[in-house]
């Protein structure tokens, strides 16, 4: 698959903004996040999750992208990388023992919702956070699928050429906001919570 040219092409054309080649990308290699979400024993929320991510991660990465025939191991690895720091990020839930009352069990699981709630939460306030330009543009490029540039170039009056920078400078943004450094980090020290 290495030196598949259909690839090549989409990856191109993907990159020139054209939304039948992004959409083509994720139906191609959907089936690759899930596989590696799997070998990984993600629930199915948090396999969409690292899905979103690893998109997510493509559109950042897509423009800077040396060679385009090796997009499947890129996300391969991308995907990979994603379900190590979900699981990472989630191994903070002490591991119950199946002997334990299953009050333990559904009380482990209910905690787990609220994390996952509170770090959706975390994020849509750190999107708030950024101007109100980087917010029409990451909702467009985030949007399933994500806008084609010339849609995005009508829609915030910018040129088409101007649209990968801001979105570097969206991100870079998003990622430095007290809210999502906070969640990056970790959370709160756990002596502040007592």
């Amino acid at each position: 698959m290495r030196d598949d040219p259909t690839v090549v092409a989409l990856v191109t054309r993907a990159r020139d903004g054209d939304k039948d080649a992004w959409d083509e990308l994720v139906e191609r290699y959907a089936p690759l996040v899930w596989s590696v979400c799997r070998r990984y024993r993600l629930a199915a929320a948090d396999s969409d999750d690292v899905g979103q991510s690893v998109w997510l991660r493509l559109i950042e990465h897509l423009p800077g992208l040396r060679e385009p025939a090796a997009l499947p191991g890129w996300i391969a690895t991308t995907t990979q990388r994603e379900c190590y720091r979900l699981l990472r990020a989630t191994s903070r839930v002490e591991p119950v023992d199946p002997a334990e009352s299953t009050d333990v069990v559904e009380e482990a699981i209910a905690e787990e919702e609220v994390l996952r709630h509170e770090r959706r939460a975390v994020i849509r306030a750190a999107f708030r956070e950024l101007s109100q330009r980087c917010q029409a543009l990451l909702a467009l490029l985030t949007q399933d699928p994500p806008a084609a540039y010339d849609e995005i170039s009508r829609q915030l009056h910018v040129p088409i050429g101007s649209i990968g920078p801001n979105r570097a400078r969206c991100l870079d943004r998003l990622r430095r906001t007290p809210a999502l450094a906070l969640l990056v980090a970790g959370g709160p020290d756990e002596n502040s919570r007592r």
